[in-house]
């Protein structure tokens, strides 16, 4: 019997990396939904060639543009009242923090949660971790980094881990001196050396607050500690991640950087069928680098131990702050090194306390995002 798929975010990359790996597996999957921000042309599109059952969007949408038997869900809560529908297997590609909303929605069919959103796992913290356990539903990450650790932690006993190893490709700037990192250009920021990503996330990846976001993720999902994870700066982006264990090895993950990898693998865990991936082909892949990713150079990693170590709301500002700040750097309103200031400026200021309900996890996100909104006011005078 076909597993039936519910994407939530289809129109972006990895919403539409995951229709080119069930477009691959028509046998083995049907698409019972999917969901975009916008009645977009992209959106209409989808749901032409899928015929999905539900299509759901923020916008109102007009039912004649869509294939007859199409039930479609509009609203602000159209993505989380998707995500409620029970299927095998839901994947998680909303961006940022409104993707909480919606894991949480999933979370109690019990299911398999394909989760390609670092936000919900960072702000959601213990919520996310008793839902989890109360309902039964699997997390299967889908980051690249961390389906590495997923499938290399499958090699021992948690026990038995001293470390879990994350890499990082560096983004553009790795090289360059903190004064240089002062006069970078949008167009700069958005040149990749390796993935091609959307902008939020190709920003986070040239500050490092995507692997600072990992860090806590992995966390999460993992139930490590801070002082158990560790970055190393990794350029070829061909080593995805690594697990130390308590004898010396190392197991690590290697694969060509395709998204599709690990996006089939989530889908088909435990087992492993061909993908549209091509081989990976070390010869040809010549030298690997990795080099130590100092917390104190990379301001965005050292915040990150320190929110996590701290908790009581602080992963939830650390995020929250970035996000905003991303939008003002986009803005043209704040340069890039900004960034850092502006997130490290809200830590300082936030006093932590537990976030046991949405609402205090909504109040500390909005805290955050109104800090930084005044302070980049200042940095401006």
């Amino acid at each position: 019997m076909k597993q039936t798929v519910i994407v939530l975010g289809s129109t972006g990359s990895i919403g539409r990396q995951t229709l080119d790996v069930l477009e691959m597996h028509r046998d083995r999957f049907t698409l019972l939904g999917i969901s975009a921000n916008r009645d977009s042309d992209v959106l209409r599109a989808e749901a032409a060639a899928w015929n999905p059952r539900y299509v759901a969007c923020r916008e109102k949408a007009d039912p004649a543009a869509y294939p007859a038997g199409t039930e479609l869900i509009c609203g602000e809560d159209a993505s989380e009242r998707l995500a409620a529908i029970a299927c095998d297997t839901l994947v998680l590609a909303i961006s940022g923090f409104a993707a909480l909303k919606p894991l949480l929605s999933a979370i109690p069919n019990g299911g398999r949660i394909a989760i390609a959103n670092k936000e919900s796992l960072v702000c959601g913290g213990d919520l996310v971790k008793t839902a989890l356990k109360k309902h039964g539903a699997t997390l299967v990450p889908i980051d690249s980094e961390q389906s590495a650790l997923f499938q290399c932690l499958q090699n021992g006993r948690k026990s038995e881990v001293r470390r879990l190893i994350l890499t990082a490709s560096g983004g553009p700037f790795f090289r360059r001196s903190r004064a240089e990192l002062e006069h970078v250009t949008l167009a700069d920021v958005l040149r990749h050396p390796t993935w091609n990503m959307g902008r939020k996330i190709t920003l986070d990846s040239a500050t490092l607050f995507n692997k600072g976001l990992e860090i806590i993720e992995a966390a999460r999902l993992f139930d490590f500690g801070a002082d158990e994870i560790g970055v190393l700066i990794h350029p070829q982006s061909i080593v995805h991640s690594m697990v130390e264990y308590c004898d010396g090895s190392v197991i690590a993950n290697l694969a060509v950087p395709d998204m599709r990898l690990p996006i089939q693998y989530a889908l088909t865990y435990p087992e492993r069928i061909a993908s549209p991936a091509q081989p990976l082909d070390l010869a040809a892949a010549h030298d690997l680098e990795f080099y130590a990713a100092d917390p104190e150079r990379f301001t965005a990693l050292r915040l990150a131990y320190d929110a996590l170590r701290t908790e009581g709301g602080c992963p939830i500002v650390y995020n929250g702050a970035n996000e905003q700040a991303a939008e003002l750097y986009f803005a043209n309103k704040i340069g890039f090194t900004d960034i850092e200031r502006c997130v490290e400026a809200a830590l300082d200021a936030y006093v932590p306390h537990p976030m046991e309900t949405t609402e205090a996890i909504r109040d500390a996100d909005e805290t955050a995002r109104a800090f930084v909104r005044s302070y980049a006011e200042r940095i401006k005078e």
